[in-house]
């Protein structure tokens, strides 16, 4: 239908892969299926949760953390405002095919001046790309985690006034009531992505 849906919440204490494996098959145990795209950040036990849950869907690693990733490898302060402007270019391509030539451009810029950054430049910023395969109409919503960086911050803020939960139980009643309270709004809220009749727009191209 186009809204945004919140699918499931569990509670644990680290983001070891095994923690993330469970939730994942928590999900596909309870019926998701046909997933066509997953976002977001390089998190180990995440990627090593999503590749064993769901081997073969592609993955978008979400641009904005590129953009900050990319800053542990600017060896000065001044070059932080070019080599992110150079990051835009070409995460807004008009297609990967140009995305890609942009990237080998400043691969080959930055090859002798600063090595370790044209290194990792080659190596991490074509897993941002992968949102090139969908519509173009759709990429805003698809290239970044964003989404899910602001509900995290929604529950934070709204927990916050309790500073210790007596335990687990308490702490995922009180953060299922705040999702569950975000999903109706999101039900209420405009269309989040415009999604053709036959189901295909959203599929790779």
């Amino acid at each position: 239908d186009g809204k945004r849906h919140i699918l499931g919440v569990s509670v644990s204490l680290s983001e070891h892969e095994v923690h993330w494996r469970s939730f994942l098959q928590s999900l596909v145990a309870r019926g998701l299926n046909s997933v066509q795209l997953i976002i977001s950040d390089d998190h180990a036990g995440l990627k090593a949760a999503r590749v064993a849950v769901f081997s073969g869907v592609p993955w978008q690693r979400c641009q904005f953390h590129l953009q900050q990733n990319a800053g542990a490898h600017v060896p000065r302060q001044e070059m932080r405002r070019e080599v992110a402007e150079d990051l835009r270019t070409i995460f807004n391509a008009p297609d990967r095919h140009t995305a890609e030539t942009y990237l080998a451009i400043t691969v080959q810029k930055y090859a002798q001046s600063v090595p370790a950054l044209a290194d990792w430049l080659e190596k991490n910023i074509p897993e941002g790309l992968t949102v090139f395969s969908f519509p173009a109409s759709h990429r805003r919503r698809l290239r970044t985690a964003n989404g899910l960086e602001r509900l995290s911050r929604e529950i934070k803020r709204r927990t916050r006034v309790v500073s210790i939960f007596p335990n687990e139980a308490a702490c995922l009643r009180l953060i299922s009531a705040v999702l569950m309270e975000l999903h109706e709004d999101w039900q209420t809220d405009r269309i989040y992505l415009t999604i053709e009749t036959s189901g295909s727009s959203l599929s790779p191209s």
